[in-house]
């Protein structure tokens, strides 16, 4: 076979031979898809040397994350950065922000601003135009975008990474009326009720309890807000108010309010909440709560990563919802690790 010259490279890279001799120098200053055409034509082409990697410089990655207090969001953060550092900084380059979940327009404009100097995002964010808006200008530059934990249906996002939230509301539905015999009321709390992984858990928990526990009687949902002296006020007068209360299912934060309360009142009862950690350890110990749903935060972190690397490095297209599907786990008193 003939030495293949830099010249029948590039013509059969369709780029320049000035190009052609940067990538196979490594010299940089290359984008990653035209750095993968000249090397996938080199192979082709059966050119006899060592190549350089495919894509050196490490992928600018941002992670969009909720600035609101909350055990999952500050156990996400670590765990991206875990699996960034276990993927080495050559591979990609972390960034971090942290933005109200009150704030959409705000974190729309990041997102945006993002897509001139970032590879790739993953983002929490929540069903709001300014975030379609983002999504589809990122789509347009070219910039995929993960959505994170709660799913913004119909946005121009290249997959969604999370647990089926609905699933979930269904699962502790299922839980809670196995746990319930007799007739009896449940008190039903909820983070914001305008978004929509805790309206989906919640109409799970409701559709559930319906059709395995008509016995019960489901009171009005308890919106705090996210804001514990709400979660606090909002609980106490329910509990003064009810009759006989079987059963309490907590889809957000909350859980030390719940726990002051239900002592204070003297109350025993099945609750039943979500993410396992100090306080929800404590009351799985004591039997306080009897079962509580974890997302699994460390799963979210490295399938979105992932995802993202094998679509940016191999142009892998994941599935909208199989490929990020993050499997939900119940924790009880006797398999907390």
């Amino acid at each position: 076979m003939k030495k293949l010259t830099l010249q029948q490279l590039a013509e059969l890279a369709g780029v320049g031979v000035a190009t052609v001799d940067r990538v196979l120098n490594d010299r940089g200053g290359v984008s990653p898809a035209t750095t993968r055409k000249v090397l996938q034509a080199a192979r082709e082409a059966g050119l006899q040397r060592p190549l350089p990697e495919a894509y050196r410089h490490p992928w600018q990655i941002e992670v969009f994350l909720s600035g609101n207090p909350s055990f999952f969001f500050d156990t996400l953060a670590n765990d991206f950065s875990a699996v960034a550092s276990q993927l080495g900084y050559r591979r990609l380059t972390l960034h971090r922000t942290y933005i109200a979940e009150s704030q959409p327009e705000k974190l729309a404009q990041r997102m945006m601003a993002a897509c001139g100097r970032r590879d790739g995002i993953i983002v929490f964010g929540h069903d709001y135009p300014a975030i379609h808006e983002a999504l589809t200008h990122c789509r347009a530059q070219g910039v995929p975008v993960i959505t994170l934990a709660t799913d913004i249906p119909q946005a121009q996002r290249l997959c969604h990474v999370g647990i089926d939230q609905y699933q979930a509301g269904k699962t502790a539905g299922l839980l809670m009326s196995k746990s319930l015999h007799e007739a009896g009321e449940v008190i039903m709390l909820s983070g914001r009720i305008d978004y929509r992984a805790h309206r989906q858990r919640i109409d799970g928990f409701r559709e559930t309890m319906a059709k395995r526990a008509p016995h019960i009687e489901l009171r009005e949902v308890l919106s705090g807000q996210d804001q514990r002296e709400i979660i606090r006020t909002l609980f106490d007068q329910a509990l003064r108010k009810a009759h006989h209360i079987s059963g309490i299912y907590n889809t957000g934060v909350g859980n030390s309010e719940i726990k002051a309360l239900l002592q204070r009142h003297k109350l025993r009862c099945s609750v039943i909440t979500h993410e396992l950690y100090s306080v929800t350890r404590e009351m799985l110990d004591t039997d306080m709560i009897s079962y509580t749903l974890d997302q699994n935060a460390p799963a979210h972190a490295r399938l979105a990563l992932d995802l993202l690397l094998r679509h940016l490095e191999v142009g892998y297209q994941p599935d909208l919802y199989q490929d990020g599907r993050v499997g939900l786990k119940i924790i009880t008193a006797e398999n907390m690790e």
